[in-house]
């Protein structure tokens, strides 16, 4: 069968490399969690009382500060890890430069460990080595599994994170913020929405849809529950 010859490919992967996809995630998942866990929180040490302002103060300023915290740190892991893969990337640089025919043989060698036959591997090695760039490149794919192309954005994960927490900390603020008095339509609306969360996140994953999104829920519940007699408990006592 010639390549002209070969079927056509009709299947695409999800993203699960990009440097957008994890801080989304997780920033959603902690902002539903958290700030649903400090108002229940809040709300049990202040049962009794007609005015949710507190609450909502809390919620909001859970929201605010999580959300820049989380950006904040999002940044300096993501830049932290990418200024590590470049300077293992410039070592590896400085090393074909060198010592290039060392360095040919390394490649050809991880070739072989591939199942590659010693002469194919060798002349691949050879043709590689052709360009810098490519020879950089190849290296750290094969070495250390980095794709010096395409390094994760500091920006886009903290800009990711930033949002992601932001949205899913206004979710159990909303309630009150429309009307609400009592504390369970906040930790209804997030328990939906972890649910929700948990069952989108299957798509890049290989569990069903109503165990994802069952497991987010059940684990929000536990939060807010223990959260909420934290507060009941420490309210009485101030």
């Amino acid at each position: 069968m010639t390549g002209t010859d070969a079927p056509e490919i009709n299947h695409e992967h999800a993203d699960v490399t990009g440097g957008w996809l994890r801080p989304a995630v997780f920033g959603a998942m902690d902002g539903l969690v958290s700030n649903a866990a400090l108002i229940a929180g809040v709300a049990g040490g202040t049962r009794g009382a007609e005015d949710t302002s507190t609450i909502v103060l809390a919620g909001l300023a859970g929201l605010a500060a999580g959300a820049f915290s989380m950006a904040a740190g999002e940044y300096a892991s993501v830049a932290s890890q990418a200024e590590s893969a470049e300077r293992e990337i410039a070592k590896e640089r400085r090393e074909i430069i060198e010592n290039p025919v060392g360095e040919k043989a390394e490649l050809a060698a991880m070739f072989v460990d591939k199942g590659i036959d010693p002469d194919l591997a060798a002349e691949v090695a050879q043709q590689v080595h052709r360009d810098l760039d490519d020879a950089v490149a190849v290296h750290a794919r094969e070495e250390f599994g980095i794709d010096a192309d395409d390094l994760p954005s500091p920006l886009v994960a903290a800009g990711s994170s930033f949002v992601s927490f932001a949205l899913g900390a206004a979710v159990p603020v909303l309630p009150y913020l429309l009307g609400a008095e009592a504390l369970w339509p906040a930790i209804l609306l997030t328990l939906v929405a972890l649910f929700v969360c948990g069952a989108v996140v299957t798509r890049v994953t290989s569990r069903s849809w109503w165990y994802g999104g069952l497991r987010q829920a059940l684990l929000g519940a536990a939060a807010f529950a223990a959260t909420y007699g934290v507060g009941a408990a420490v309210g009485t006592q101030v």
